[in-house]
């Protein structure tokens, strides 16, 4: 830290931890305006996810700086080089893939902005680092309402049929009309219930694709008390 202030003499101490300070707690305010969205639609990096994030490589950046700095030799980029690939493994933990189905990539994308975000206040570029965030958020925000305005968002849809055909001849039915749809099962379920059958199977699509598997599915022989429920969506 002496080096600083002897590159610096106009800035004592206190400035200097002032105003790292400063660019620890913008990136956790960053931070958490973005979180607070992935928060309110149950992703699984949220609020706290997303702080610690953004304060984190604010951190990481602000100490490559200041320690090259103050030992007066090395890489000022060499610690936060490798905030990218760290933020990678997380990413990775955020898709998850289950049943033939990829969800969490735009919380794995988010989550690799958001520390872009946390450096760029780490380097102390706040303008920069505010504009992404309110551009970040408006992205997630506004083009996930016109994604569910207009039919665009694809979700995966639960659906549900008890009829007195066999096993066998129940799947077979559904898997004609869902090919006649282009569509695939993305799971299934048989069990017995009170002597009929009871048939639970997953499809993805958007909302106008499942208003329209479901008009096809009730036109078809006994598949006429089908019943359907949403599941997650995909992202």
């Amino acid at each position: 830290m002496g080096a600083i202030l002897f590159a610096l003499p106009h800035m004592t101490l206190t400035d200097v931890v002032s105003k790292t300070m400063v660019r620890l707690m913008l990136a956790a305010l960053l931070g958490a305006v973005i979180g607070l969205e992935r928060e309110l639609k149950h992703r699984p990096a949220g609020l706290r996810t997303n702080i610690f994030i953004c304060f984190g490589s604010a951190m990481f950046t602000a100490l490559s700086s200041e320690l090259a700095a103050e030992f007066g030799t090395g890489d000022h980029t060499r610690i936060a080089a490798q905030i990218i690939p760290g933020i990678g493994f997380i990413g990775a933990g955020a898709i998850l893939h289950s049943r033939g189905s990829v969800t969490g990539i735009t919380t794995a994308a988010t989550v690799f902005v958001v520390a872009s975000i946390g450096m760029a206040c780490g380097g102390g570029l706040y303008l920069l680092a505010i504009f992404s965030t309110m551009l970040i958020f408006l992205s997630l925000h506004v083009l996930g309402w016109v994604e569910r305005r207009f039919n665009l968002k694809p979700l995966i849809m639960n659906y549900l049929v008890v009829s007195e055909k066999s096993a066998d001849d129940l799947v077979a039915e559904v898997n004609t009309v869902l090919e006649s749809q282009g569509k695939q099962m993305q799971g299934m379920r048989l069990s017995r219930t009170d002597g009929k059958e009871r048939f639970e199977f997953r499809v993805d699509g958007t909302l106008k694709e499942h208003r329209d598997l479901m008009d096809q599915l009730r036109q078809s022989e006994g598949l006429g008390n089908i019943r359907s429920t949403p599941g997650a969506e995909t992202e």
